[in-house]
């Protein structure tokens, strides 16, 4: 990893019904780590990802990237997949080359390297109410990756998944970011997820999405099932909670 691909500095957002999501938020985004946005309910984790993606304005302080260009290319997985319900997987997945003006037959090579890398290739002609959860989730992912974004945002994606579902995906998010390289910033409230993910969690409060704690994590770390069983894992695990339970106001 190298220095930030993006700063936030001295960050306030507060929305017209006043409520105070952020305030006085500094973070880093460093270019090629998995970062975790960890926090209870309403501590303005997606709220941050929302900033960084251009979905929302801050009520004061700025988002600064090191490569203005690389703002112009992000990748944003919500947690409902969005699926267009009449498109195929390949239109969907086409859909952002589609409204960059590419044409389908020049887009085709890439929409079908995208589909690969999340395993559906063969169901390019099928419609979302053929595919389960985790397959739709999967179709997101590979709209998120056709444009080879710089950034990819995640706002909890695997959270309305069965627990088998999530730890296939999870394993498989880790496999793409290792392919491709790119950086991530991840929003979860699972901290099972975020120890198996992350090559670093930043723990929020519900105070304004004041930052509790920072977990470094060792990037050359295998992240596979003898990870999730190991002392290491648990560590972290055991770090995060107690974070956690700082950020919702229980005793450490």
């Amino acid at each position: 990893m190298s220095g930030a691909l993006l700063s936030l500095h001295a960050i306030a957002k507060t929305f017209p019904n006043g409520v105070t999501a952020l305030a006085g938020l500094d973070l880093d985004v460093r270019e090629g780590e998995t970062l975790t946005l960890l926090g209870p309910s309403g501590c303005g984790k997606s709220t941050v990802l929302r900033l960084i993606a251009g979905l929302a304005k801050p009520s004061a302080g700025a988002v600064v990237w090191a490569d203005p260009r690389a703002r112009k290319n992000l990748g944003v997985v919500f947690q409902d997949a969005t699926l267009l319900p009449w498109a195929s997987v390949f239109d969907n997945a086409y859909l952002p080359l589609r409204l960059k003006g590419e044409s389908r037959a020049g887009a085709t090579p890439r929409v079908m390297e995208a589909l690969a890398r999340v395993g559906l290739a063969d169901f390019a002609a099928a419609l979302p109410r053929e595919l389960s959860g985790g397959m739709k989730m999967r179709c997101a992912i590979a709209r998120a990756l056709v444009t080879r974004p710089a950034l990819i945002l995640m706002d909890e994606p695997f959270a309305a998944l069965d627990e088998v579902t999530r730890f296939k995906l999870n394993d498989d998010l880790v496999a793409l970011k290792n392919d491709l390289g790119a950086t991530i910033v991840f929003v979860t409230h699972s901290i099972f997820e975020s120890a198996f993910l992350s090559t670093r969690i930043v723990v929020m409060s519900r105070q304004h999405g004041r930052i509790v704690e920072e977990i470094e994590i060792d990037p050359s770390l295998a992240r596979d099932s003898d990870f999730r069983m190991s002392e290491g894992f648990s560590e972290i695990c055991r770090r995060a909670s107690r974070a956690l339970r700082q950020a919702t106001g229980e005793a450490a």
